[in-house]
């Protein structure tokens, strides 16, 4: 790979703070709404690959390297700013959000990754990896009320006890995803217009 501040544009000697705005500014430019319908569009996914990749590297160096800079990432923890991707999951910018989790390596991939990256699979209606990812988020870190709550409403919707959304007033801020009793109503119907009954009851 190459050198990793030179993708960033930053020197070696600069703070964690300036990394991550430079980061930022980077991913901005970058991210892939950006390029919809434009012809350099596997180029700046390439580019956001390279970004992500060079900024979990610089901040897993500094970390194992016992580096006392002030990183300011959500936890602390992680490779990535955990904030940053929770305004990007705010504003809907989903594509972008999705590319830092999966630049973060295996090894930085905490509780408040999986969360996130759960939040961001029911954004896109994929129940079931978003109740793998809060599942495993409120596993890692058990007294998380935020963690706790996520699961503990998904669980009562993939119940049929409720619909609506696991992420409802929470800080992440998932507001949309569709629901399961409502996709399986129209399922039986398209079933029975076929002349099939997915749901004999019904």
């Amino acid at each position: 790979m190459n050198d990793p501040y030179k993708v960033l544009g930053v020197s070696p000697n600069a703070t964690d703070a300036e990394i991550k705005t430079a980061y930022k500014e980077l991913v901005k430019k970058y991210h892939p709404d950006q390029y919809q319908d434009n012809p350099l569009a596997d180029v700046a996914a390439e580019k956001m690959t390279e970004i992500n990749a060079a900024y979990d590297q610089i901040m897993t160096s500094r970390r194992s390297g016992g580096y006392s800079g002030s990183y300011g990432g959500g936890s602390g923890s992680q490779g990535f700013d955990s904030n940053y991707v929770r305004s990007l999951i705010q504003g809907g910018n989903i594509t972008a959000a999705e590319q830092i989790l999966d630049g973060v390596s295996q090894m930085s991939r905490d509780a408040e990754w999986y969360f996130l990256k759960g939040s961001v699979c029911y954004k896109r209606g994929w129940l079931n990896e978003a109740y793998t990812n809060f599942s495993r988020a409120a596993s890692m870190n058990p007294s998380n009320p935020e963690y706790s709550a996520a699961l503990a409403q998904m669980n009562r919707q993939r119940n049929g006890y409720m619909s609506g959304d696991p992420m409802q007033g929470r800080s992440v801020g998932v507001t949309s995803g569709p629901d399961c009793c409502t996709s399986l109503c129209c399922a039986d119907c398209c079933c029975e217009m076929m002349g099939g009954d997915l749901i004999p009851c019904c």
